[in-house]
């Protein structure tokens, strides 16, 4: 089995973070509700227990059994695991006097301390609780302390269990890359060889053994994740995969020519389907968001199923699934409140009894591009811009039209294209353009007109958990505007969305 770090989570905003920075030593990290318990422990090199918003000192907070892992396999408690072994092992933990968050630094470092090799004093650490440990059990030793704190790390005396006060895995730890490199490589022992490319050899030979001669079906989308996976999929079992990809009339401007020509040149095969005038149909007197959204997928399904029937003897369904979506199904905190429904097969399993396989269900989004980039795959994919399964049906505002998503097309056009020619494209995680249900007075020549405004929206992001909107030139957005008015009929005035999310979300619906 593949060695590994497990990260047991307690709920910590940071749990994700701990994950990928594990995984940027090039090991291999699952994160698991803090009950878990692994069938086998052979292939764990190492366990972290991740912060928490609970109170150790709560009557309801979480405190599993660990007697399976410590002092066995070597762990690293961060922040609310800290004091959890202290607490669990008759230490002392008590309200801090003031809050201590933010940076603080290292004042004392123990000599000759394993995890603390190469950090330096006053390095500067992230502190982020409202507890304090303030007295450790009798065989657990003081490692390190900071100016205001008198508990910043401990380790049990004897053994390989450690406890932080301060959060590593974050940005503001400025050694902290170093002193997790020091847990998972020195303490843990491993062996550093979880790359792209073991990746890709090691999945290709567990499709094929998975999959043998069955047929798999796969929706593409023209992004990312659905292109890496049938790549994988490709690899392991060639003209066994069967990849449908439907034209819902609310694509980009020549997405749907553009994409397909781009997998033919992969080597996959690929169905074109085009149906926007059955999703256009079913969106017709609709203006409800999630009403739009779910009459967008019911289509698809009903698409997708009729193309797929055509596949005689199919057993799978391939999905492009990735990690968070799977972290977030198995949270601690449980899945998370229905902003707005995601457009996927679901229900397709059920209806076509098919059985569910999903080669990248272990990967983050960046590590998805970094496998794509080991496959080969042209960066015209790789480096796209996430778009949303109902496309541009929830970037028109209001009841979805032919003539409003030309219009949009358009809009969308001009403003990828400015990007992409004046070196942006890179700068900005996911650029849209929005329709909006509004009409302004303008000027155009000496003749009045009402006529559509657009709403321009660019962000940066890592995950699309968290965003912030992209500054972009003045000059830039100037002479967007000016094409868009100019060159797009029905459009006379153009705004750009200068919302962060939280609170606002990345698209507008």
């Amino acid at each position: 089995m593949q060695e590994m770090i497990l990260v047991l989570d307690f709920g910590s905003q940071y749990t994700q973070l701990i994950a990928r920075r594990v995984r940027e030593q090039n090991v291999y990290c699952e994160i698991h509700p803090y009950h878990y318990r692994p069938p086998k422990t052979e292939h764990i090199k190492g366990v972290i227990l991740s912060g928490s918003p609970f109170s150790v000192r709560d009557a309801q907070a979480p405190r599993p059994d660990l007697s399976w892992c410590e002092g066995h396999i070597p762990m690293l408690s961060i922040c609310y695991g800290a004091q959890l072994i202290i607490m669990m092992h008759g230490g002392e933990v008590m309200p801090s006097s003031t809050r201590e968050y933010g940076r603080a630094n290292l004042s004392f470092i123990a000599k000759g301390e394993s995890l603390f090799n190469g950090i330096e004093l006053q390095s500067q650490v992230w502190m982020s609780h409202a507890d304090t440990i303030t007295r450790l059990p009798g065989n657990y030793d003081l490692i390190a302390r900071t100016n205001d704190m008198g508990v910043a790390a401990f380790r049990a005396r004897g053994k390989d269990v450690f406890g932080l006060q301060f959060h590593p895995e974050v940005y503001h730890s400025t050694q902290g890359k170093q002193l997790l490199k020091n847990y998972i490589v020195d303490i843990c022992g491993c062996s550093q060889d979880w790359t792209p490319e073991s990746f890709i050899q090691n999945t290709v030979a567990s499709l094929k053994e998975k999959l043998g001669a069955d047929k798999v079906i796969l929706g593409l989308s023209g992004g990312v994740d659905s292109s890496v996976a049938a790549t994988l999929l490709h690899r392991a079992i060639g003209t066994q995969l069967y990849c449908i990809f439907v034209d819902n009339g609310l694509l980009r401007k020549n997405e749907f020519e553009e994409v397909l020509l781009t997998y033919k040149d992969m080597g996959l095969n690929v169905r074109g389907i085009r149906a926007a005038n059955h999703f256009l149909a079913a969106l017709k007197g609709i203006t409800d968001p999630e009403a739009k959204r779910k009459a967008i997928g019911h289509v698809f399904i009903e698409v997708f199923e009729r193309e797929a029937l055509r596949v005689k003897d199919v057993h799978w369904l391939a999905q492009g699934t990735i990690y968070p979506d799977v972290i977030e199904s198995v949270s601690v905190k449980g899945p998370s409140m229905t902003i707005k429904s995601h457009h996927n097969v679901g229900g397709l399993p059920e209806v076509m009894n098919l059985k569910v396989v999903e080669p990248l269900n272990s990967l983050f989004k960046d590590e998805v591009r970094k496998v794509g980039r080991s496959l080969g795959i042209s960066s015209t994919i790789l480096d796209r811009h996430p778009f949303p399964g109902p496309g541009l049906g929830v970037r028109i505002l209001g009841e979805v039209t032919a003539e409003k998503v030309r219009a949009l097309q358009e809009v969308d056009h001009y403003f990828v294209k400015a990007l992409k020619t004046s070196g942006l494209y890179k700068d900005v995680w996911q650029a849209a353009a929005i329709l909006l249900p509004v009409q302004s007075v303008g000027v155009m020549g000496d003749e009045r007109t009402y006529e559509n405004a657009v709403a321009l929206r660019a962000v940066e992001s890592t995950d699309g958990m968290t965003a912030d909107w992209v500054h972009l030139p003045y000059d830039f957005l100037a002479r967007v505007s000016n094409d868009i008015i100019n060159n797009v009929k029905g459009v006379n005035r153009v705004v750009y969305d200068i919302s962060s999310k939280p609170p606002a979300t990345i698209e507008w619906e």
